[in-house]
C-alpha cells in the first residue's frame, strides 16, 4: 500500500474542494472515511494522523496519508509536517526522509517551505525541519526566523545561537522577530557573554525597540543573573507595556530582592499600568523567596478586591509556596482545600517541599497522596522528610518503592560559560577534555574548605553506603565541577556563573558559601528555582530557598 501511496505523492495536486468526514469505530483498523459537506477535513484528517502518531498505529497512518492525497490535500504544509512525525514515530524513517525529499520534487514556493518548517518544528521535529532548511535552495529572514525560533521552543538554545551566526554570515538581516527568539534563547541558557554579544547585535543592526524586545531584554539579563542590567535597561525603556514591568518584576523576584520587586510595583500603579495576572504571580513569587507573609497575602487579596483579577493554579500555588517556606503548613494546606479549581502537581510538591523543610511526615503523605504519577524528585523528598525525624524504616521503604518501580533519582547537570563556549557537567562526570585538572581544583578545595570546618551533609544522600562513600558522592555534585572549572580557568577576582538543572542542595549552598569567602571569590548560581549570590561567606538568599 505505501509504494502506491508514494506514488499518487508523484501525482498530487492543489486541493480541491472535496470535503470528508472521519468517524472512528471503537478499532483503529476500521477507520471510514465520507463524503460530507460543511467541516475544515484537513484539521479531521490531522487529527487522525496525531492520534496514530501517539498510538504508533502505522496502518491507520497509510490509510489517512492515502485520503490526504485522493482529496487533494498533499501539498498542505500542516500535513506534511505531521506525516513526517508520524512515520518517525511508528519507525519509518525512511518514509519520513522520502517525504522530506518529496517536498522539493513539488515545486513548493518559498512561502510554503517556511510554513513546512515552522509546522515540523512546532510539533517537535527539529532534526527533520533541519534537514528541510539544509535542502532548500534559498532562503530568507522568514526562512531564519523559523528554524531559530523552533529550536528556542524545544529547548535547543545552543543551536538556535549557531543558526543566528549563520544567519549573520550568510548577510541575511536579522528582523525584531529574529532577535525577540535568539533573547529568549540567551535567558533560557543563562549564558551571559552571549547575551552581551546578542544586544550589541541589535544594536548595530539598528533594530528599534518594541515592548515585546524590551521585555526579552530585561528577561535576559536578568536570568543571566545580570539584575543591575536588567534595571539599566528597563529604566531606559518605555514602560507604557505591562509585559516590560512583569520582566522586571519577575527577574527581582528570582534574585531575592523582594522589596524591589514590590516597589516596582508600587511605581507601577504611579504610572498608571494596570498589572495583569502574571504580574501578580510575579509579586507573589517575589514575596514567597523572601518570607515576606503578610505583603504575599495583600497582594493576594488586591488581585480581587482592587483589579477584579480571579487567582488562577499558579497564583494558589505561589501563595502555597509563600506559605509553606515560612511553616505555616497548615496555613497552606488550607489554601488548597479552599480553592475553586483542582489542585495541580506544582501546588502539592510545594506542600511536600515544605514538608521536608520542617519534618511533617504526615502532611507529606497526603501530598504524596495527591499526585498522581510520582516522579523520582517526589520520592526523595518522602524520604528526607521520614529522615528528618528519624523514621528509618519508611526511609528505606521509600527507597524500596524507587527500586521496584524502576525510578532513579534524576541527575544533577550544571553548565558554565567561558569564552563563549558552554561548558556542561553531570554528577561525577569524566567526559571533560580537562577532567584531570578540574578533579585536582576540586580536591584541593574540597581540602581546605574542611579546614574551614566545613562537614559534609552526608544525610541527603539516599543510598545504603558508608559515610565515607557518601562524602565522596557529594564531593562530586555537578555544581561543584562546574564551579571547579570556572576556577580553573578565570583569573582572581572574576566573577563565576554556574547554571543548574535542579535545586541547589544543602551540602552544596553550603560548601560554595565558605569557597567565596577563602577564595574572595562571587559565585553567582541559577538553580532551577532562583538565583544564589555568594560573596564573602554569605548568600543572597539569606539561607532561605
Amino acid at each position: 500500500m505505501m509504494t502506491m501511496v508514494m506514488r499518487m505523492m508523484q501525482r498530487a495536486k492543489r486541493p480541491t474542494s472535496c470535503p470528508i468526514t472521519i468517524t472512528f469505530t471503537s478499532s483503529w483498523n476500521s477507520l471510514c472515511f465520507h463524503s460530507a459537506a460543511n467541516i475544515e477535513d484537513h484539521q479531521a484528517l490531522y487529527r487522525v494522523l496525531e492520534a496514530s502518531k501517539h498510538s504508533l498505529n502505522y496502518g491507520t497512518a497509510t490509510q489517512a496519508h492515502a485520503r490526504i492525497i485522493i482529496f487533494g490535500y498533499a501539498t498542505y504544509p500542516s500535513l506534511v509536517a505531521i506525516l513526517i512525525s508520524t512515520y518517525a514515530h511508528c519507525h519509518r524513517l525512511n518514509l519520513a526522509r522520502r517525504l522530506v525529499h518529496q517536498v522539493f520534487s513539488w515545486d513548493f514556493d518559498l512561502v510554503t517551505v517556511n510554513i513546512v518548517i515552522e509546522s515540523l518544528m512546532r510539533i517537535g521535529e527539529c532534526n527533520f525541519a533541519k534537514k528541510v532548511f539544509d535542502k532548500m535552495p534559498t532562503r530568507d529572514t522568514v526562512t531564519w526566523n523559523s528554524v531559530i525560533g523552533g529550536c528556542v521552543k524545544n529547548a535547543r538554545f545552543e543551536e538556535a545561537l549557531t543558526f543566528f551566526r549563520e544567519m549573520l554570515s550568510a548577510n541575511v538581516e536579522p528582523d525584531a522577530f529574529t532577535f525577540a527568539s535568539i533573547l529568549t534563547g540567551c535567558a533560557r541558557l543563562g549564558a551571559l557573554n552571549h547575551a552581551h554579544w546578542v544586544h550589541d547585535q541589535m544594536i548595530q543592526k539598528k533594530i528599534e525597540l518594541n515592548f515585546v524586545l524590551s521585555s526579552a531584554l530585561v528577561d535576559m539579563y536578568s536570568k543571566c543573573g545580570a539584575i543591575q542590567t536588567a534595571k539599566q535597561v528597563f529604566e531606559s525603556v518605555r514602560r507604557d507595556d505591562v509585559s516590560v514591568w512583569n520582566a522586571m518584576i519577575h527577574g527581582l523576584a528570582i534574585h531575592g530582592l523582594g522589596l524591589d520587586a514590590i516597589a516596582i510595583f508600587s511605581k507601577m500603579e504611579d504610572e498608571h499600568v494596570l498589572p495583569d495576572s502574571i504580574t501578580f504571580i510575579g509579586i507573589l513569587t517575589a514575596c514567597s523567596h523572601c518570607g515576606l507573609v503578610e505583603q504575599g497575602r495583600k497582594y493576594f487579596d488586591l488581585m480581587t478586591s482592587c483589579y477584579s483579577i480571579q487567582p488562577q493554579l499558579q497564583h494558589y500555588g505561589a501563595m502555597v509556596d509563600l506559605l509553606g517556606r515560612v511553616g505555616l503548613l497548615e496555613d497552606a494546606h488550607a489554601i488548597i482545600d479552599s480553592m475553586p479549581m483542582e489542585p495541580d502537581i506544582v501546588i502539592w510538591r510545594a506542600l511536600l517541599s515544605a514538608c521536608r523543610t520542617y519534618g511533617k511526615p504526615e502532611l507529606g503523605e497526603v501530598a504524596i497522596a495527591n499526585i498522581s504519577r510520582l516522579g523520582s524528585g517526589d520520592y526523595v523528598l518522602l524520604s528526607n522528610i521520614y529522615c528528618s525525624v528519624k523514621r528509618w524504616d519508611s526511609a528505606e521503604r521509600v527507597r524500596e518503592m524507587m527500586k521496584k518501580t524502576g525510578i532513579r533519582k534524576n541527575r544533577g547537570k550544571s553548565w558554565v560559560e567561558f569564552k563563549g563556549v558552554i561548558h556542561r557537567f553531570k554528577a561525577g562526570d569524566r567526559s571533560h577534555p580537562e577532567t584531570e585538572a578540574i578533579y585536582k581544583v576540586l580536591e584541593g578545595l574540597i581540602q581546605r574548605i574542611k579546614l574551614e570546618g566545613f562537614t559534609p551533609v552526608t544525610g541527603l544522600v539516599l543510598m545504603d553506603v558508608s559515610e565515607e562513600e557518601k562524602e565522596e558522592n557529594l564531593n562530586c555534585h555537578s555544581e561543584k565541577l562546574a564551579l571547579a572549572y570556572g576556577l580553573l580557568k578565570t583569573s582572581p577576582g572574576t566573577d563565576i556563573r554556574v547554571s543548574k538543572n535542579l535545586r541547589i542542595c544543602n551540602d552544596c549552598h553550603y560548601w560554595i558559601k565558605l569557597v567565596s569567602r577563602v577564595l574572595g571569590r562571587v559565585i553567582i548560581v541559577r538553580d532551577r528555582i532562583r538565583f544564589h549570590r555568594f560573596e564573602d561567606g554569605l548568600c543572597s538568599c539569606g539561607d532561605y530557598w
